[in-house]
């Protein structure tokens, strides 16, 4: 190994080991140079180039999302009435139904932690809101493209310094009329996955895995 390769997967470790979730964020704004270059990482990661065909109409699109905006002002209530919108049918659900109200108890419980907030974390709370969109195709592995996405842009904006919030509703809002006029994504055409980005409001704890070969089967 070369100097140079020992220098290189030295830095990638120690990104890939300080990529954590930031829930809160300051008020300072990145500078819109950072911001291009979080989407440029994501525009470099994998796509289902055999799932939609022709690449002439490019396969991926982003949206920024200003805080303080009118579109951040409209997105807002959106956004949040579509939790709360999510959080009804599953109580629903899970009345009627022991095995999954046992299952989704962890996640009827964020989103009534949300509900009671009153507001989505990610949409409003950071500087940017970003909604990366990926063409829909067949088979739809479309949100397997933007997880690839999303880790790219995670990691470029934890090695700039900057702290990274998925916001995963933003998938059921990709068919949502209000949704795509305001982020101008044609309706029906495109899935979406979207990410909170700003300065952290504090110091985050560096990620903590077991060891690779804790988890990992070697089978003769």
């Amino acid at each position: 190994m070369t100097a140079k390769t020992e220098q290189d997967n030295a830095v990638l470790d120690r990104i890939i080991g300080e990529r954590r979730t930031c829930r809160t964020f300051t008020q300072k704004i990145p500078p819109d140079e950072m911001i291009d270059s979080i989407i440029h990482a994501g525009l470099h990661a994998p796509f289902a180039a055999s799932a939609i065909g022709s690449t002439d109409d490019y396969f991926r699109r982003f949206v920024v999302v200003r805080k303080g905006s009118q579109a951040m002002t409209e997105l807002i209530p959106l956004v949040f009435n579509e939790v709360v919108a999510m959080a009804g049918e599953l109580e629903r659900a899970a009345a009627k139904n022991a095995q999954l109200r046992e299952q989704a108890a962890g996640f009827m419980n964020r989103l009534a932690t949300i509900k009671n907030m009153g507001m989505v974390p990610g949409v409003g709370t950071a500087p940017f809101y970003i909604v990366a969109a990926e063409k829909k195709g067949f088979p739809p592995v479309e949100q397997q493209s933007l997880s690839h996405c999303m880790e790219n842009m995670w990691l470029k904006a934890t090695a700039l310094g900057l702290g990274f919030q998925l916001v995963s509703v933003t998938a059921q809002m990709a068919d949502n009329p209000g949704f795509c006029r305001i982020t101008g994504l044609e309706q029906g055409k495109w899935a979406c996955m979207g990410c909170a980005i700003g300065y952290p409001a504090e110091k985050l704890s560096p990620s903590i895995r077991p060891s690779a070969r804790e988890v990992t089967a070697w089978p003769e």
